[in-house]
């Protein structure tokens, strides 16, 4: 998955936008939902790699799976966060799910009124 294709997944979510919340760390992009961070990644570093939130069971079970891969989210919780490695090592079909469950997890903790404003087209 290049970094265009990475952003463009990550903004196809409904609501999703791109924020650069560290001032000091302008190529830092994180991707909200509801003011809320599911992604976070620096579209130019090289390996290209990506912070997701996950259930923490499938953080273990995945971490186990994908060494090197997929690891405890770096500068994040690592019981919730992986950071993966997502040019080349993964098939872009498990990317794409992991991005996905990780939106699907913050949209599901966003007060309910949020969510269903998230719900109308």
């Amino acid at each position: 998955m290049t970094p265009e294709q990475l952003r463009s997944f990550c903004l196809s979510f409904n609501a999703a936008v791109e924020d650069f919340p560290f001032p000091r760390f302008e190529e830092i992009s994180a991707f909200k939902v509801g003011g809320k961070v599911f992604a976070l990644t620096t579209l130019d570093a090289r390996p290209l790699t990506v912070n997701l939130k996950c259930d923490p069971d499938d953080a273990l079970r995945l971490r186990g799976e994908n060494p090197g891969l997929i690891v405890p989210g770096w500068h994040m919780n690592k019981r919730h966060w992986n950071t993966v490695t997502v040019d080349g090592g993964l098939p872009d079909r498990l990317v794409r799910e992991l991005v996905e469950d990780s939106y699907d997890l913050v949209v599901a903790r966003l007060p309910k009124a949020e969510r269903l404003r998230l719900d109308r087209p």
